[in-house]
């Protein structure tokens, strides 16, 4: 590997109604969870989010995981042992001790399920995030998954506090863009042949919702989200594509199955 690269899988493809994700959407969506895998030449492996835990693809295992009838109120039901990321990593040969950071768009539990599987890595995620996560109100209670945090105090978590530069290169640029959750991040990658682009996380789910700034049901603060989307609308307009974690036609975009962006 002679410059850095990324390739993208999907961690946690899900089938429910959209009016889960948009509200007073209609019919019913299937779609993936983007996760993205940096290798650096200086910094090694970088994960953008970690997808949902091994436990929920076992059916002993997921409802005393992630808790009673929340997988069937999901739609993860297609979620398998391969999707998980360390799964995922395995067949590109990479394995958990050899990746160095891993950063959060947020704590949700379709972002942040394999948390554990990283032990030697430096988690990277706001700070207002990481208290919230740990106690939240109680009606965003179900998308926080205590157990994906069991071994949060063994790991080396960098918190930050807003809009952050994290190897001072511009490489990778974190903006804050609370709103669907109160740390809630978006990723600018500067690669050097691709140039710069937007990984969204879930400052929106599906592309239309982002165009009409409609909430979804469990967005932390609609007020705080319409401020962070119209920020990276702006970025947008300026020519820096934007790429959300759960739209599917923008995974489709993104390189995957054995290729990469460099």
């Amino acid at each position: 590997m002679s410059g850095l690269r990324m390739i993208v899988v999907d961690v946690g493809p899900l089938s429910l109604a959209k009016a889960k994700l948009v509200a007073f959407g209609e019919g019913n969506v299937s779609i993936p969870t983007t996760a993205a895998i940096f290798q650096h030449p200086t910094h090694g492996v970088i994960l953008w989010d970690t997808g949902c835990n091994d436990a929920v693809a076992d059916p002993d295992r997921a409802e005393g995981y992630w808790g009673a009838g929340i997988k069937a109120a999901f739609g993860a039901q297609g979620f398998t042992r391969d999707h998980a990321i360390d799964r995922q990593l395995d067949k590109l040969g990479i394995g958990p001790k050899d990746v160095r950071y891993v950063i959060y768009s947020h704590l949700h539990l379709d972002h942040a399920g394999g948390m554990t599987y990283f032990p030697a890595a430096v988690h990277v995620v706001q700070r207002s995030e990481l208290r919230y996560a740990l106690f939240p109100d109680g009606w965003t209670r179900p998308v926080y998954c205590q157990n994906d945090f069991k071994d949060l105090h063994k790991l080396n978590v960098l918190e930050i506090d807003g809009d952050y530069d994290l190897f001072g290169d511009s490489t990778f640029r974190l903006l804050k863009a609370p709103g669907h959750a109160p740390g809630m991040q978006v990723l600018i990658v500067s690669l050097p042949h691709r140039g710069r682009f937007m990984l969204g996380g879930d400052v929106a789910h599906q592309r239309d919702q982002f165009e009409a700034m409609i909430p979804m049901p469990w967005d932390w603060s609609c007020s705080e989200m319409s401020t962070s989307r119209a920020r990276v609308k702006q970025l947008e307009r300026s020519g820096i594509p934007l790429f959300l974690c759960h739209e599917p036609s923008e995974f489709e975009r993104l390189p995957s199955n054995g290729t990469y962006w460099d």
